[in-house]
């Protein structure tokens, strides 16, 4: 089964949190944790890699805590998974810095892979946090919710690039 672990699903939570805060206040670990009902751990060690990896900025203090480092429209959703799970890939073999594989020269399905792969990745890419937050409308289907125009023309070019 293909699923996130659960810190890029409670990462995604507490991003959500930030996005949703119209005042841009600070929030701080203990506080998300009070919101989300998180344990504080996980959410202090997420809060950090996501600090890390310039999602959100940290202000020390009695009055710190932690605020986005960019409007939610400006974060897309491969952002926040590679941050909390590192590089998006399907196989080994999807993965940028793949080393050579033993089974390449015989493997029939290395090309889809890829394919879906890249599928996935225009996926994450194609959702912002703003999206994220705002739950799309009853009616609109996955086509709407996403740039397909973005999707489709990228999904063109890697096929013709992958073959």
């Amino acid at each position: 089964m293909l699923r996130i672990t659960k810190q890029a699903d409670y990462g995604i939570v507490l991003m959500t949190h930030f996005g949703g805060n119209q005042d841009d206040d600070v929030l701080s670990a203990k506080d998300l944790a009070l919101r989300t009902s998180l344990p504080l751990p996980m959410v202090s060690k997420i809060l950090k890699l996501l600090t890390r990896f310039g999602l959100l900025t940290s202000t020390r203090g009695a009055m710190g805590g932690y605020r986005l480092a960019r409007p939610a429209t400006e974060i897309r959703l491969l952002e926040m998974v590679a941050a909390l799970e590192g590089p998006v890939a399907m196989t080994e073999c999807s993965e940028e810095d793949a080393q050579a594989c033993p089974i390449e020269s015989s493997c029939r399905t290395r090309v889809n892979w890829k394919l879906i792969n890249q599928v996935v990745h225009n996926a994450l890419e194609g959702i912002t946090l703003a999206q994220m937050i705002s739950p799309a409308p009853a009616c609109a289907t996955l086509d709407q919710q996403l740039d397909m125009s973005v999707l489709t023309k990228s999904l063109r070019e890697d096929a013709e690039n992958i073959r």
